[in-house]
């Protein structure tokens, strides 16, 4: 087993008004020797904004903003701005989060060049309801029925139902382009989907129509072990390696008492990261530690962010909805760790 070092909460919430009830899943970008963390901070009533602050190294809190960086602006967002991930591609930073409305959870995204003023440049993901969701991605092959369970608006009434999309969440920039062509990942329960675009311009309706009737090729990875049995999503923006992408992303299992959140690892092929080469088949670490297991949602370690110092992989994350900590492993150690569960290698090129 490798060794993952719990370096304990690095951020708690305060009292001020737009981060008075939590502080948590933040996304991450290091900077010369400095980390600079977006975080999710949630105000009275559920709101949520963005926070910001710099550490110098991994740990040392040098500046924390009183006010929300970004806020909700819009009517897609008007409930709250949730779990920012943060990217570099060439001179410009892209910052995705969850764009919530009180009834749809979107990704959107925002860009920057100086990490200081962001341009939101709206949607990312679909927008479409569950019927025609599941009428251009179960075309061709059945879907798997936890889509049905974990995405179909059921018996809520037809003027709702008319209003709610699909729910699309962690949106996740890849570092840098791949062939040329921009790489996200997103997720839709009950797994991680892959998109690949020579420019974000042509996220339009009639492109993703097209996407779905391949559903089930942009599928990359899916549940598989006990610790992710009932679903699983995208965690921090994958880490460029010799031996492959390293992802750190989030598995979820049901108990009699709720969900449990535990961090997962898996290597993706470098130039083709639809292509999995090899994941951990137990949690790379877990809720065991008090402020893990209690909190505004019990029972979560729920990673958005990673940057490496001196060969160390830094890895943050929201416990319990509520805080935010960090965990750190042997970069190399970790990889050799994550080798030693290679799969057979299919390319869906």
């Amino acid at each position: 087993m490798i060794e993952v070092v719990k370096h304990g909460i690095l951020l708690s919430k305060s009292d001020l008004g737009f981060e008075h009830d939590g502080v948590l899943n933040p996304g991450v970008i290091r900077v010369n020797d400095e980390v600079h963390m977006f975080y999710r901070a949630v105000g009275k009533g559920n709101y949520s904004s963005l926070g910001y602050c710099v550490f110098k190294g991994p740990h040392e809190l040098t500046y924390r903003s009183d006010i929300p960086v970004i806020f909700p602006q819009f009517a897609y967002e008007n409930h709250g701005v949730e779990d920012p991930r943060i990217t570099k591609i060439g001179d410009v930073y892209y910052l995705t989060y969850t764009a919530y409305d009180g009834l749809n959870a979107l990704g959107a995204y925002a860009t920057s060049t100086d990490l200081t003023k962001f341009v939101k440049q709206g949607i990312l993901v679909p927008m479409m309801g569950f019927h025609e969701f599941a009428h251009f991605a179960g075309a061709v092959h059945a879907l798997n029925e936890k889509y049905y369970r974990f995405n179909n608006p059921g018996l809520i009434t037809d003027a709702i139902k008319a209003q709610r999309y699909v729910w699309y969440e962690d949106d996740i920039f890849f570092r840098g382009l791949i062939n040329n062509k921009f790489v996200f990942l997103h997720r839709m329960k009950p797994d991680i989907q892959i998109v690949k675009v020579d420019s974000l311009e042509e996220l339009n309706h009639e492109f993703w129509q097209n996407y779905l009737l391949k559903f089930h090729e942009h599928i990359v990875l899916t549940p598989e072990n006990p610790h992710e049995v009932s679903y699983i999503g995208g965690g921090c923006p994958p880490i460029e390696t010799k031996a492959g992408w390293l992802l750190i992303y989030h598995g979820v299992y049901d108990t009699p008492t709720g969900y449990v959140y535990t961090a997962c690892a898996a290597l993706l092929d470098l130039n083709n990261p639809q292509i999995e080469l090899s994941r951990l088949p137990y949690p790379l670490f877990q809720p065991e530690l008090e402020w893990e297991l209690s909190g505004e949602v019990n029972n979560v370690c729920f990673p958005t962010g990673a940057v490496v110092f001196a060969e160390r992989h830094y890895i943050y994350y929201g416990a319990a909805d509520e805080r935010i900590a960090t965990v750190s492993i042997v970069l190399e150690d970790l990889i050799n760790e994550v080798l030693m569960h290679s799969k057979p290698v299919f390319d869906a090129s």
